[in-house]
């Protein structure tokens, strides 16, 4: 029969290795348990290509306030798709060409 190991067991294991072991532990760990695989941006958001985002989304992905959207409405630098009451709503696409020109700036 295998006996299991604690976390504290762990611990208390690592406590008692040699420095350099020590890092040679944490550095296996760091490299297999939390590498991720590189995601193209289009295996990430392809899913919202077509998609629209109000303003609060818009200001959130552009990372400028709710004012600032106004302006950059106002001044023409980006433009509603479409608008439904008083709700302005705005196209993926548009929003991530901006967000590179705001990244230029």
């Amino acid at each position: 029969m295998t006996q299991s190991m604690t976390a504290e067991d762990l611990f208390a294991h690592v406590q008692k290795m040699p420095s350099k072991e020590r890092i040679k532990f944490f550095s296996l760990i760091a490299i297999n348990a939390f590498q991720e695989p590189d995601y193209t941006h289009d295996q990430v958001f392809g899913h919202l290509r077509n998609s629209t985002f109000s303003s609060e989304e818009a200001a959130e992905f552009l990372e400028i306030s709710l004012p600032t959207l106004r302006r950059y409405v106002q001044a023409g630098r980006l433009k509603p798709t479409s608008v439904i009451g008083r709700s302005q709503l705005f196209s993926s696409a548009d929003l991530r060409l901006l967000k590179q020109k705001i990244d230029k700036e």
